[in-house]
This record gives C-alpha cells, structure tokens and sequence, in this order.
C-alpha cells in the first residue's frame, strides 16, 4: 500500500506550558476530534483514519504526547508525576484550545485511551465524546492482576523497574518492538522506528508506565471513591484479535460504573487498529460522533470473531507491549 501520509494537514510544534512543546498534525473543518495513540506509536499511527474523519466532515488533531515521538521529554521526579496521565490530558487541553478548540471529542488508542479517559473526567466541560480502543482503566486492570494477567502483560511491571528495561530495549529495539512497513505504511514505519531508536524517547515511554503504577492508579482509585463518573457518551472498543477480552471478559461490565452513557463492542483487528483496520474504526467512529447522536443504552451485543490473518506478535499484531 502507498500512503500519502497526512495530505493537507498542517504539522506545527505548539507550546503548551511548563516548557512541554507538542508535535501535531491537524486538518480539516467541522466538529473537532483529537486522536492521541498508544505504546510505541507516534500521532502517525493515524494516517489512514485521519483523512476517513475529515471527509466526514470533521477537524482532526493528531499530536504525539508528552514523552512520545517528537514532543517535549521534560524532566521526571521520584513519583514520575510529570508522565501522568494527568500531565498529558493538561497537554492536550492546552492545545485544543491554542488551536481554537473549547469543546471537541477525544479518542484514545492503548496508552493514549488512559489519557484521554483522564481528560474526560478531569475537564468535563470541554470533552463532549469520548471513545477508548482497547483498555480498562488502570485501576480496574490492576485491581484484577492475577497469574494469567501478570503472564500476559509482565511488561507493565518490568518497564516499572529502574535502568533496566531502557538497557534492554535500547540494545535491539527492532527486535524486541517489530514492526513492518509494508502494514504500517512507509512513512509511519519511519516514524516510529525513529522514535524507538532515541534513548531520551525510549525512557520517556516508561516513564509513562512507571506513572502508571503510581499516580495514574491513584487518580483512578479517588475518582472511584468520590463517585465520579464520565459525563459524556462514552464508546468503547477492542480488537478480537487481542487478549483484553480474554482476560477481563465483560469489557463493557467493567467501563459501565465509570460511565453515564456507554456503547462498545469488538472490532475485527489486531491490537494496532488505527494501521490494520482503518475503514472499520473510521466508520465506528463517523457513527459514534454524528450530530445528535442518541445514546444506545447498553452498547452494543456483538461478539465479533477472532481472525488469523494478522500476526500476533508485538510489533503489529497482539498488544503485549502495547497497553
């Protein structure tokens, strides 16, 4: 596949305080969506879905966060708080609104939906959709570790650890994040495999997951304690040919109490489902985000299938280095 990645996009560097400058591409007219990616994407992982929102009539913003690809790595401290995912939802609000935008939908992919998650609940008045593609909150997946969880996702706990996992990645990082471009497409595979070869990038990352251990639980378990709840319609997403499903079950069960307007369901992908389904997340999208849109109490009942034709492995396929 040829990608002509980003056409009639803007690409701007954007200051968004505190010394943190963001990378971002964004494009078209209409009602504005921010799409934020995941672990160890950069804002490029959208190239096909952006395009699909703006001939539907949307104003598309795609940033990489704080920490990722070519954005600011500030300093962290001893609680990694400058990783938290409150620190990146700030970010983006920051830049919505230097962009014009006081009131706009926000999409989260793998690490990107705890940030957007986040934004939803910590400013309410400026978030009016919200949909997260292959998560739980933190907060819940921690409270449900257990031997199969901690088999599947041990890397949550070992980009925990000091020094040791940037020693590990930095000293092969194609062979243990993959990749291929002909499934990403040239010019995304050039942009992630940069970032994954800069040190300062690399730490940055797991910084992210130290954050989530710490303050990123913490800001989850006192919302849930103060009965706080997402405000707007909240769509939720999962690929099938991923294990969040498997291991949690019930995906919907679990987002409901942290909901007051919930729809979801599967989709047929590996976990990189901006890169291997576009056309069926764009539309999922398109629909949940159309004006007057009304809530489907519930979500949705499919169960969807579990395909074989994409690799699971971490690069393009299962999400064992992803969320």
């Amino acid at each position: 596949m040829m990608d002509c990645m980003f056409d009639g996009f803007a690409e701007d560097r954007v200051d968004v305080g505190d010394g943190v400058e963001l990378r971002v591409r964004h494009g078209g007219t209409g009602a504005p969506v921010v799409l934020l990616h995941g672990h160890p994407r950069t804002h490029t992982t959208w190239h096909r879905v952006a395009p699909l929102l703006v001939a539907a009539g949307h104003t598309v913003v795609c940033p990489d966060l704080r920490g990722y690809g070519q954005s600011a790595k500030p300093p962290t401290n001893a609680d990694h708080s400058p990783y938290s995912k409150r620190a990146m939802a700030g970010d983006i609000l920051a830049l919505m609104r230097h962009l014009g935008h006081e009131r706009f939908a926000v999409v989260g992919h793998d690490r990107g939906s705890y940030v957007a998650m986040r934004l939803a609940l910590d400013a309410p008045q400026s978030v009016t959709q919200l949909a997260v593609l292959d998560s739980v909150p933190i907060a819940e997946a921690l409270g449900r570790v257990d031997a199969r969880f901690a088999a599947a996702w041990w890397h949550w706990f070992f980009f925990a650890q000091p020094n040791k996992p940037e020693r590990a990645i930095l000293a092969d990082p194609d062979a243990w994040y993959g990749g291929d471009p002909a499934r990403m497409g040239e010019e995304n595979y050039a942009d992630y495999r940069r970032a994954i070869h800069d040190p300062a990038t690399v730490h940055a990352m797991l910084e992210d997951y130290r954050a989530g251990l710490g303050p990123d639980r913490a800001a989850d378990e006192a919302d849930r304690a103060a009965g706080r709840r997402i405000g707007c319609p909240t769509l939720v997403l999962w690929t099938s040919r991923d294990d969040l499903a498997d291991l949690h079950g019930d995906v919907l069960a679990i987002w409901q109490p942290w909901t007051t307007d919930l729809s979801g369901g599967p989709i047929d992908s590996g976990h990189h489902v901006a890169e291997d389904a576009p056309d069926e997340l764009a539309a999922r999208l398109v629909d949940f985000l159309r004006p007057n849109r009304r809530s489907e109490s519930g979500g949705e009942v499919s169960t969807g299938t579990t395909g074989s034709d994409l690799p699971r492995d971490a690069g393009t396929g299962h999400g064992r280095l992803g969320a």
